[in-house]
């Protein structure tokens, strides 16, 4: 079985202690400045401004990968527009993150891992990096370092921590879900079974969806994340895998313990905030039982769940921390607890 509630705290490996902090300044939320959306803005914002800026293209339909391709490309003066926009978010970057630093929860965090969307691709890579010279040089005792593991796969990968240490002991894989203000990924999550030091998870199947392309509803919204359940069920019974009868959910916003979004969900697609709807109970009505069991859902935030693939890359450390720079900017702080028996696999 799953742990017993929702949102928890206290996990095999780590105490979380806290996630999805709303700091305020006069202009408002202060993770806004280092979402992937403030990226953009700044990106568009210096292209309008710089000299000769008519022979570059507006950057706000390119791609990452288009972005990456300018920066070490030919025409030198886009590459230095995105370049002065990477050194403008990477100050920004920086800052937020000394803002976190100074909340009690915060307090001891030796390390700041950083994932979401924008850590795939260069220009992502390069502002974390930047970042994490500029706090160096603001004398803070504190690193930060990319994402090991590809985001599109460390939503899920983290799942595994949300789960009770014997959950896997006769089961191949599970299913895991990520859902973002953009994206949802949903993959299968197995375990290869390695030595007495730990076992090696990795997603054996991923589908992906840009659900916001669609303008898609809540309903129509899950409805559509159900057949991604369904059809990784199906590949995983045609494949032999034994399924443990659980999904591991990582969501934005702040998870009640019985499975309701208390707030932080607004860059969904319609209402996912409230009593009045329960996302474990949406999940399990749109797939009730996997290899004719009945199912169980572990749910926690989708910054918690993100930094959670870092854990045992962590262990080195005593307090540790994740932003995950996305549609929005999540967060999530951690305590590592010591070390019991490798009962969970390594990712």
């Amino acid at each position: 079985m799953a742990l017993p509630y929702h949102g928890a705290a206290d996990l095999p490996h780590v105490h979380v202690d806290s996630y999805n902090l709303e700091l305020r300044d006069a202009e408002g939320f202060v993770g806004d400045k280092a979402s992937g959306r403030a990226f953009r803005k700044l990106l568009e914002e210096i292209r309008k401004d710089a000299k000769g800026a008519a022979a570059m293209a507006s950057t706000r339909d390119m791609s990452k990968s288009e972005l990456d391709a300018i920066l070490t490309g030919d025409d030198l003066g886009a590459a230095a527009i995105v370049q002065g926009a990477i050194e403008e978010f990477a100050q920004n970057l920086a800052a937020v993150s000394q803002r976190f630093l100074r909340q009690q929860s915060w307090k001891g965090v030796e390390r700041i891992v950083v994932g979401g969307g924008l850590r795939r691709s260069r220009i992502g890579e390069i502002a974390i990096l930047r970042a994490a010279t500029l706090l160096r040089q603001a004398d803070l005792d504190v690193g930060m370092v990319p994402l090991s593991h590809h985001p599109d796969e460390a939503g899920l990968l983290g799942g595994l921590q949300l789960l009770a240490p014997d959950v896997m002991r006769d089961h191949d894989g599970f299913v895991a879900i990520d859902i973002g203000g953009t994206n949802i990924r949903c993959g299968i999550v197995t375990i290869r079974r390695k030595d007495r030091l730990g076992d090696t998870a990795k997603v054996e199947r991923l589908l992906h969806w840009r659900h916001r392309d669609e303008k898609l509803g809540r309903e129509a919204v899950l409805d559509h994340l159900g057949g991604m359940m369904r059809e990784l069920s199906d590949r995983a019974d045609k494949k032999k895998l034994r399924l443990a009868p659980v999904i591991a959910v990582g969501c934005p916003g702040v998870i009640a313990g019985d499975g309701w979004i208390k707030r932080g969900a607004q860059n969904l697609p319609g209402n996912w905030e409230g009593e009045d709807f329960n996302l474990t109970e949406a999940l399990h009505e749109r797939m009730p039982r996997i290899a004719g069991r009945s199912i169980s859902v572990a749910l926690h935030n989708d910054a918690v769940v993100q930094g959670l693939s870092e854990v045992f890359r962590m262990r080195d450390v005593k307090r540790w921390a994740a932003l995950t720079i996305g549609t929005g900017l999540g967060n999530a702080s951690y305590t590592n607890l010591p070390d019991k028996a490798r009962s969970l696999a390594r990712l």
